[in-house]
């Protein structure tokens, strides 16, 4: 298998200075074909995009197949196509929008959730969490093999791994919840398992759809350490059904 192409691909280091190095380890996304194509609309699949999102719920290992398919066709694994991401942005927005109206928060609490749930939870916690992701990845688990070619994880595809999770974590505690909220605003101990409920499983598909995410690239192993966090979600949410209601305590916060 041939080493990615250099615009998106973390090349070994050897570089002389430290801006050299710096290129050669985090890709130049600004030149890549997935900003190229953010300004040309028509070129966006959003059929595609919204393909992804259905199987990842229903079947993300078929999504990651594809993106290994991917892979031998365009010799990357990151996405050059920004269309989910626009839809995922526009999911949080008018998520967001309808919880405002619910709540009656108006346009400035409205603003305050939306800065809150799409820069911090979404942008900046995807940033830290790819980043992470990426360095446990590229420095633990890569197979140490001097007769085939070096290969490294992607920091895009990482973020990219992140954004699939993220997607599965919406659905379950953003979407869902709101569907339940004449229960979930209940004081009633009913309203506590559920909400708890809906909050568990999302951080454990989150976990679940990381681990898939890595676990396509042939030339990792050693995945599993990313399920690690599913054994601490759980006890966690044990403890919390004694009395701590997520949703309860989330919802006062953003609106």
């Amino acid at each position: 298998m041939s080493a990615p192409s250099e615009p998106l691909a973390l090349l070994p280091g050897g570089a002389r200075s430290l801006r050299p190095r710096f290129r050669r380890r985090f890709p130049r996304i600004h030149r890549s074909a997935l900003w190229r194509r953010l300004f040309h609309w028509r070129q966006l699949d959003f059929e595609f995009a919204s393909w992804q999102m259905l199987y990842l719920l229903v079947s993300p290992q078929r999504v990651y197949r594809n993106i290994y398919y991917h892979k031998q066709t365009k010799n990357q694994w990151a996405r050059d196509d920004p269309a989910f991401l626009i839809l995922q942005l526009l999911g949080l927005v008018i998520t967001t929008a309808s919880y405002s109206i619910v709540y009656g928060s108006g346009t400035n609490g409205f603003l305050k959730a939306l800065l809150q749930l799409l820069v911090v939870n979404y942008l900046v916690s995807g940033v830290v969490l790819a980043t992470l992701t990426w360095l446990v990845a590229n420095r633990f688990l890569r197979h140490q093999n001097v007769h085939a070619t070096d290969q490294q994880v992607e920091w895009m595809y990482a973020f990219d791994v992140h954004c699939n999770a993220f997607f599965t974590l919406f659905v379950l505690a953003y979407v869902l919840q709101f569907c339940f909220l004449p229960i979930l605003m209940k004081t009633a101990w009913v309203s506590l398992f559920l909400g708890n409920t809906l909050f568990a499983l999302a951080g454990a598909a989150y976990a679940f759809t990381t681990y898939l995410g890595f676990h396509a690239m042939p030339f990792l192993h050693h995945q599993e350490v990313f399920l690690y966090t599913i054994p601490l979600i759980a006890i966690a949410y044990l403890l919390s059904l004694f009395g701590f209601n997520i949703s309860h305590h989330l919802l006062d916060f953003y609106f």
